[in-house]
């Protein structure tokens, strides 16, 4: 098998570890594979003369040329304090090099919101695609033709791959080092550079309250109401009486203005309080489950899993922070 040449298109406020975290993954998948295997030719390209990173690092970089898969890493970027109408505009000879590599039969991988660039392209267009949770929504909304998998960390549709944030391009390396070389030499790889070969979600890592806010001040009230009383049953007509509406009302105006039900809510609040306790706590996963309003263990653990991706027991394992305190402490 021939060497796989790949291509990371670097342009003005890319992130400089996405443009440089596949290649040296790559490098190192060589070096465990041995001289006996099929490499990769990794290149940095760039229609423009000069390209400066995200914090001003200056890359050197190589013309366009042909390759096997073209790389397109993520920018700097705040949901809610950029135009990212403006970005996209600016970075036109980006997007048409994109367009041009698609066009030729190559594959195209995104890592993190460079999907907003193959989106431009209109690679994503009755395709499926991931990208940072942060931004998924965002993505949805500008893509409605794209069926966008915020759950996903890697997500490949006729040749074209889009990726979770920052670190799922480590994901993607880790299959196309399967791919081109073997699942051995990807394990070997993995554990050589201590990265995890078995994350199939980036649902766990998900934090709503960095979200854009969204709603106007009944639903706020509403939902600071449901978070005071995280351990209380559900009570739509006591809470519709708490706000002087009709239970009719509060589910249409709460979901106008939040796109959820009260109930939806509660369960994503008593969630996000159940997992900061399993990182931070001792307490058994039946105690957490009574703290956050589950008399049964069961139902709260399924819940959990359904808004996660993992058991409780499985994501304290993972997020432990108790664990990593002690670790750091030790002589």
């Amino acid at each position: 098998m021939s060497a796989l040449r790949v291509g990371v298109l670097a342009y003005p406020g890319c992130f400089a570890s996405e443009v440089f975290g596949v290649p040296d993954l790559l490098t190192m998948a060589t070096h465990v594979a041995g001289p006996e295997r099929a490499a990769y030719e990794v290149s940095v390209l760039s229609p423009r003369l000069r390209v400066a990173a995200s914090g001003g690092t200056t890359l050197a970089v190589s013309p366009l040329r042909e390759v096997d898969v073209l790389v397109v890493p993520g920018f700097e970027s705040v949901p809610g304090r950029f135009d990212l109408d403006a970005r996209l505009t600016a970075l036109a000879p980006e997007v048409a090099a994109i367009r041009s590599h698609a066009a030729a039969g190559n594959a195209v991988v995104s890592i993190c919101v460079g999907a907003f660039l193959l989106a431009e392209a209109g690679l994503l267009d009755r395709r499926r695609a991931t990208t940072a949770w942060l931004f998924a929504d965002e993505l949805a909304r500008r893509c409605p033709d794209t069926d966008v998998r915020p759950e996903r960390l890697v997500v490949t549709d006729r040749g074209v791959t889009t990726t979770a944030a920052f670190s799922a391009m480590y994901d993607f390396a880790l299959q196309l080092i399967r791919r081109h070389s073997g699942a051995r030499v990807a394990r070997a790889t993995a554990r050589v550079a201590l990265v995890d070969d078995a994350r199939s979600s980036q649902t766990p890592y998900v934090d709503t309250r960095l979200l854009p806010q969204t709603g106007h001040e009944f639903s706020r009230r509403v939902m600071r109401q449901l978070d005071q009383n995280l351990a209380a049953p559900y009570d739509l007509a006591a809470l519709s009486y708490a706000f002087n509406v009709s239970s009719r009302t509060l589910l249409r105006r709460f979901a106008d203005e939040t796109g959820l039900s009260p109930l939806g809510y509660l369960q994503s609040s008593r969630v996000r309080r159940a997992r900061h306790l399993l990182e931070t706590t001792d307490r058994t996963v039946a105690a957490i489950a009574t703290t956050v309003g589950y008399r049964d263990p069961g139902t709260f653990a399924a819940l959990f899993a359904r808004h996660t991706g993992q058991r409780p027991s499985a994501y304290r394992a993972t997020f432990r922070r108790g664990a990593d305190r002690t670790e750091a402490s030790a002589p």
